[in-house]
């Protein structure tokens, strides 16, 4: 917005309203009243398919945990949303890495003689994980959504892939070894050598030339204006930083056209955990299904109530009983201390010795 001179006061990030709402507000905050305010946009909704993107870099911490939980949202929309991963590249000609006489100047940040690069995951030049390595993984998992899920926009065999390669392979000691990579590819059901082919025909990573497929990724992304990484698209609507499975499920189910969305979005759009949604079948904090349990019932909770007083009141009783005689015993150990010898004779009319006295319990009248 253009400053009318009235800006001054005003810092980012600022949140503005017609006076006719704040008003309102106002009227509320006057009277003591909490206020909370929500402020959401409209996804765009042409049809019955939502399309949605991730950018990211096999690197990403953000993203890589949100890929883990989200497998099995994806599986739940399935054929109604078209998912597309892009690896978000460096162009090594815009960034200078690409020498005057076309060496590469950036060390092992980049392959193809400067042309793609990534940047150093462990800031270490000399050792772990390179840029180049990077762009290998970026170009690898690309060739995989091209041959086992761009036709359906599902890729089952993508997201195995990806949880797979993660589990053994993330570790900088691995990250780059191609017999890590098989087994992923084994247990992910991929023919490794389809891959192969793939990264090879789009234009490999090794010649002063240029590659297909990394080149569409690198246009891609300036033409969707991606400068922070994880972004994720719905429908064409940007939302970036550290994502959520439940915030991009609940985005992609107010994709839909109005009276479209599949049963999962009714059951699970909206709830703060929305992958055990899915596992369980409902929203476990109790938004979205009537199967879901809010409290104890008013029987269960009389008698919880009752057995509880009565345990109390039972330890109580006992223990006033326990006082009692622990109070008898102590007055009968007094007075037999203190009590007097009248006749030890054990005539009529006498108490014998204090001790009779006490195992009497007190029942003798004191006075002769």
């Amino acid at each position: 917005m253009a400053d009318d001179g009235s800006g001054a006061d005003i810092s980012i990030p600022s949140f503005l309203m017609f006076k006719r709402d704040a008003d309102r507000v106002k009227d509320e905050l006057m009277q003591n009243r909490p206020v909370q305010i929500e402020m959401s946009w409209k996804l765009p909704s042409p049809d019955n398919r939502v399309e949605y993107d991730l950018w990211t870099v096999p690197k990403d911490l953000a993203a890589k945990e949100f890929l883990l939980k989200f497998k099995k949202l994806a599986m739940a929309l399935g054929d109604r949303a078209y998912f597309t991963p892009h690896m978000y590249i460096y162009d090594g000609v815009r960034s200078n890495c690409k020498g005057p006489e076309g060496e590469n100047v950036c060390y092992n940040l980049c392959t193809n003689d400067g042309r793609y690069c990534a940047t150093d995951p462990d800031n270490d030049l000399e050792q772990g994980i390179s840029g180049a390595d990077v762009v290998r993984e970026s170009l690898r998992r690309v060739c995989i959504w091209e041959k086992y899920g761009k036709e359906d926009g599902i890729g089952v065999q993508w997201w195995d892939y990806f949880a797979k390669f993660t589990e053994l392979c993330d570790d900088p000691d691995f990250f780059a070894v191609e017999d890590c990579v098989k087994d992923a590819y084994k247990a992910a059901g991929i023919d490794g050598s389809l891959i192969d082919q793939c990264m090879s025909e789009s234009g490999g990573l090794e010649a002063d030339a240029p590659n297909d497929l990394l080149e569409e990724e690198i246009n891609s992304q300036t033409s969707r204006g991606v400068v922070v990484i994880p972004t994720a698209f719905v429908n064409t609507a940007a939302i970036r930083g550290k994502l959520t499975p439940s915030e991009i499920f609940t985005a992609i189910c107010a994709g839909f056209q109005d009276g479209t969305a599949p049963d999962i979005c009714a059951q699970c759009s909206g709830c703060p955990d929305a992958s055990t949604c899915v596992d369980v079948g409902y929203c476990s904090s109790g938004a979205s299904s009537p199967q879901i349990t809010k409290g104890v019932s008013s029987g269960t909770f009389a008698f919880s109530m009752f057995v509880v007083v009565g345990a109390f009141a039972g330890m109580g009783f006992m223990y006033y009983k326990k006082t009692q005689e622990q109070m008898r015993d102590q007055v009968r150990g007094i007075l037999a201390e203190y009590m007097p010898l009248e006749d030890e004779s054990g005539g009529a009319g006498h108490m014998g010795s204090p001790m009779d006295f006490a195992r009497g319990g007190g029942t003798t009248s004191l006075i002769s």
